[in-house]
């Protein structure tokens, strides 16, 4: 999810002057945090003066524009944070009609029986539009003895209702701990904050296990875009996303590809388990590394939620990856419903649109281009594949 605190260009402000502060660069980013950027007077921007935080580029290309007003085929999110109110639920539901969603996954973040019933009754007006998942209770995830108390927390939460659980994440400090800057509200469970296991870790065997036994899919955010691993320097070109969230300077955390790894492990060893790996596992950027981990593991889904940007780069290889696996993916948002973003996304899935920007909906300064997903594929992305998941249905032998 996307941070509350800052919109878009303070974020972008506040990053890049904490750059140059670092590195001790002149940097035009770093003065005038709360100016105007552009130069007044003869209606344009000097070279020297536009600030990189201010630079909104608009497409001047003559091209065909596809306005995409509701899902081609009706659509099931499996990645939803959900809301606080009944008044902004019924909003929600007004927007869903609006573009076809027909139902939403929505990961309430807790692992308490009292705090899940107390989400489930706000939902409860609308019982066939909202599944609820729940969280596992890791409160004591590092005492000795842990274990049977947090399988019996999951199993009081299926009572209530819950039918999956997630988000889990794990950004390199283990399941449920918070890392660098991201708000501990939106990641980390009230009931846990703290370094805990990896998914691989033996204290997680027993719940992924009454997960498979329950016949709850595990929804799991591991690592973080490529860019917030890599250098901060004029080569980054997710720099402008990637600093606020940088990961490059935080240690003892285990890795991008140590996170995929215990991911993998995780898989193997609980492979009557469904999972469904958030946002791409972070492989946006190497969807052939992804395709061969759904290759190696059946139990393995992955969502694309909070990714358009990403791939809209690469719409030809995408398009080839999203109709090679189309079996394994999964409609995902990651926001709470407005009805613009969620038709950003079908236009960006459904048409051949070239070289037109999102600024409201995208941190990176790059156009998007549509991947024209085939129909026959959109119906098992948008809806299909997740009553696969809600059935339990496997993949079939690796």
């Amino acid at each position: 999810m996307r941070s509350k605190g800052m919109n878009r260009r303070q974020l972008m402000a506040f990053s890049a002057a904490a750059f140059a502060a670092r590195v001790g660069l002149a940097c035009p980013l770093a003065h005038s945090m709360g100016s105007e950027a552009h130069v007044q007077g003869k209606g344009e921007d000097l070279p020297d003066r536009l600030l990189l935080k201010d630079w909104r580029p608009r497409s001047i290309y003559k091209v065909p524009v596809t306005e995409v007003a509701k899902a081609r085929y009706p659509v099931i999110d499996l990645h939803n944070h959900g809301v606080n109110s009944a008044e902004q639920i019924r909003q929600i539901v007004e927007s869903m009609d609006a573009t076809g969603v027909e139902k939403a996954v929505i990961l309430t973040g807790t692992g308490r029986p009292e705090s899940f019933a107390q989400a489930r009754a706000i939902y409860s007006s609308y019982p066939q539009r909202f599944e609820l998942w729940c969280h596992f209770d890791l409160r004591g995830v590092n005492n000795p003895g842990f274990g049977p108390d947090a399988v019996k927390a999951l199993e009081e939460c299926h009572r209530l209702g819950a039918r999956g659980v997630g988000e889990l994440h794990d950004k390199g400090n283990g399941l449920g701990a918070s890392v660098g800057t991201e708000p501990t509200s939106w990641h980390t469970p009230a009931e846990f904050i703290g370094p805990g296991p990896h998914p691989d870790d033996p204290r997680m065997d027993s719940l992924f296990k009454k997960c498979s036994e329950l016949g709850m899919p595990v929804s799991i955010h591991v690592s973080d875009p490529i860019w917030t691993y890599l250098p901060m320097d004029n080569h980054n070109d997710g720099y402008m996303t990637a600093f606020h969230w940088r990961l490059d300077d935080k240690p003892g955390l285990l890795g991008h590809d140590g996170l995929l790894e215990s991911l993998e492990r995780t898989l193997k060893k609980h492979s009557e388990t469904t999972f469904i790996a958030c946002h791409l596992a972070n492989l946006d950027y190497d969807l052939t590394r992804l395709g061969q981990m759904l290759d190696r593991n059946p139990n393995l889904y992955a969502d694309f939620a909070a990714r358009m940007s990403e791939i809209s780069t690469i719409p030809r290889f995408a398009n080839q990856f999203f109709q090679k696996y189309q079996d394994r993916l999964v409609f995902g948002s990651d926001f709470t419903y407005t009805p613009g973003e969620l038709r950003s996304m079908f236009r960006t899935l459904e048409t051949l649109d070239e070289h037109y920007y999102y600024e409201d909906y995208s941190d990176y300064l790059w156009p998007f281009y549509g991947l024209g997903i085939p129909d026959a594929v959109l119906k098992k992305i948008y809806r299909e594949n997740a009553l696969r998941i809600f059935a339990g249905e496997s993949n079939g032998p690796a």
